[in-house]
C-alpha cells in the first residue's frame, strides 16, 4: 500500500478530504518505503544510480525541509570548504544517513581535485 509520511494511504488523501481539512502536509509527502520500493524497481531495471538516488532520498525523509535546503546549498560549486562538507558526513553518519554521508565524503574529495570548494 502507498502512504504518504503520515502512515495516512493514499485512499484517504482525496479531494473531498482536502475541503474537510483533514490532510496535512506530513500526509502528501514521500514515505521512505515508497522510495525503497522505487530503488527496488530501478534496480530490477538495471539502473542501481537512480537505485542509490532513491535510497538516498529515503534517508532524508527524517529530516526537516529547513536541513535539507542547507545540504543542497553546501553541495554547490564554492559554497563549502571540504572541512564543512566532512563535518556535514559525520553529521548525517550520527542521523542514520550513511548514503548521504559517504555522498557529502565522496564530495569533499572530488571537489578539492576540481577546485570547487570554497577558498
Amino acid at each position: 500500500m502507498t502512504k504518504g509520511y503520515s502512515g495516512k494511504s493514499v485512499d484517504e488523501i482525496g479531494v473531498d478530504a482536502i475541503r474537510r481539512g483533514e490532510v496535512s502536509p506530513e500526509d502528501v509527502r514521500i514515505h521512505p518505503e515508497t522510495l525503497e520500493r522505487q530503488a527496488r524497481v530501478a534496480e530490477a531495471h538495471g539502473n542501481p544510480q537512480l537505485a542509490l538516488n532513491f535510497r538516498r532520498a529515503a534517508e532524508l525523509t527524517h529530516l526537516p525541509e529547513a536541513d535539507i535546503m542547507r545540504l543542497y546549498e553546501s553541495l554547490r560549486p564554492h559554497r563549502s570548504t571540504a572541512g564543512e562538507l566532512r563535518d556535514i558526513a559525520e553529521e548525517l553518519r550520527t542521523k542514520g544517513a550513511h548514503l548521504n554521508a559517504a555522498l557529502f565524503t565522496e564530495a569533499a574529495d572530488i571537489y578539492e581535485r576540481r577546485g570547487l570548494l570554497r577558498k
